[in-house]
């Protein structure tokens, strides 16, 4: 396979207009690369697993959108299925049959899933899923950790301060302290945490919102037992379970997270895959919570693109591909599997679950935001922008996943793993 050095012209000129337009030129903050020192690029087109730049750079991308190029770029069945939708009408604000058939989907692969509501992304999901729970229960405080992302929402732009359980403060100007009020926070894999909260505040938690597998301060896998006394503690309290397999969902499995450790929440949120690449999440569970939403009931949440029949489609077509090809995801672990004992033979911390890994620039066993902080981020800096040097783009924050898709073919890890192998070899490590 091929190597490339790469050369930015145009995306250079884009982002410097982009930047008189858009906040940092960017419309998500971690695409500007600051936190890597660089230019970003400015993607023209994808295909299998590649992306091509607006400079003809071509980069084999171990990002795939954030996750839901788990079957590469451009799958010609999903693009023929979204193509023939558009022909029908993009958005038309009514009900369609093809809603029904991607909830029948879901529910299908994720049984915890009894009812659901359609939405546009990941943040609207968790939000309307919090909003279901205290709908239900009647109380106000939730449940977070440190280090897990929920979306942009209000009170979930929460993270701890300098102790464990020390007063919330928010991770965002804007935030009304209102909201960092009700939002408590634990630590990720230290269910005493969660104990203590649930204790402090008893009578008063909604629910305790948690990603099964971290994947947003780099990935962080439960452990053993934690989900289920998560389990054990939300049902001892009154208050309800919600996973957030944004990220997670039909990433590792049909039956996401939750099947793949077998501990059932009461809701769940999907996003990423759901909708084969275009703007859809899901949220929902069981059947008496989700009665509480309107029209049924009285928590209120609406959108006129909610279930757009045109990423409805899209959605609909993945999950088809993924039931009737499930040795897809044999696959995609095993190629991350090689990556991983790449990553490890040059001396790094390495965290996977499935097709989901994350080498840490650290020598510390990495289990919690505290143990991902000791990560050197100028180290992850350099790394980045010889990889990308190189035609290989990873996430462009140290605190990100990198995603492994059935489009990487044997050939494409090979040449990967001895890249690694060879920045290993430069002495750049640590």
């Amino acid at each position: 396979m091929e190597r490339q050095e790469t050369k930015l012209t145009k995306s250079e000129e884009l982002f410097e207009r982009a930047g008189k337009l858009m906040p940092g030129g960017v419309n998500s903050p971690v695409r500007a690369f600051r936190s890597v020192g660089r230019t970003p690029f400015f993607v023209e087109k994808a295909k299998g697993a590649y992306l091509y730049d607006a400079d003809g750079n071509r980069y084999l991308d171990y990002v795939c959108s954030w996750g839901p190029g788990i079957l590469g770029h451009a799958v010609p069945s999903v693009v023929e299925a979204v193509q023939k939708a558009c022909e029908n009408g993009l958005t038309f604000g009514a009900p369609t049959e093809k809603e029904v058939e991607l909830a029948q989907l879901i529910q299908s692969c994720v049984p915890s899933m009894e009812m659901m509501r359609l939405v546009n992304s990941g943040t609207e999901a968790v939000m309307s899923a919090v909003r279901a729970a205290r709908g239900f229960t009647g109380r106000e405080k939730i449940i977070k950790f440190t280090g897990c992302y929920h979306g942009h929402s209000d009170g979930l732009l929460v993270k701890a301060g300098s102790g464990l359980l020390t007063g919330s403060v928010p991770d965002s100007a804007g935030v009304p302290a209102g909201y960092a009020a009700a939002t408590l926070l634990a630590e990720y894999n230290d269910i005493e945490s969660v104990r203590r909260l649930l204790e402090e505040n008893a009578g008063q938690v909604a629910c305790i919102v948690v990603e099964p597998v971290a994947a947003n301060m780099g990935v962080v896998p439960p452990e053993e037992g934690f989900l289920a006394a998560l389990r054990e503690a939300a049902d001892a309290s009154g208050a309800l379970l919600i996973f957030d397999e944004v990220i997670t969902g039909f990433r590792l499995g049909l039956g996401g997270a939750q099947g793949y450790y077998c501990v059932t929440p009461d809701l769940s949120t999907f996003g990423k895959i759901v909708g084969g690449g275009m703007p859809l999440a899901a949220y929902g569970g069981r059947r008496d919570v989700m009665s509480c939403v309107a029209p049924c009931g009285a928590v209120y949440q609406a959108g006129t693109l909610s279930g757009n029949p045109i990423a409805v489609t899209a959605g609909t077509e993945m999950l088809k591909l993924l039931i009737a090809h499930p040795e897809i995801y044999a696959q995609i672990d095993q190629s991350a599997a090689r990556l991983e004992e790449a990553y490890r033979e040059i001396g790094l911390t390495v965290n996977r679950v499935g097709s989901l890994l994350s080498p840490f620039f650290t020598r510390e066993k990495v289990r919690d935001y505290q143990s991902v902080m000791t990560s050197d981020t100028a180290a992850f800096a350099r790394y980045f922008g010889w990889m990308l040097e190189k035609g290989i783009y990873v996430a462009p924050s140290q605190f990100e996943a990198m995603f492994v898709s059935a489009a990487h073919s044997a050939e494409m890890i090979d040449m990967t793993c001895d890249m690694v192998k060879e920045y290993g070899k430069s002495g750049m490590i640590l």
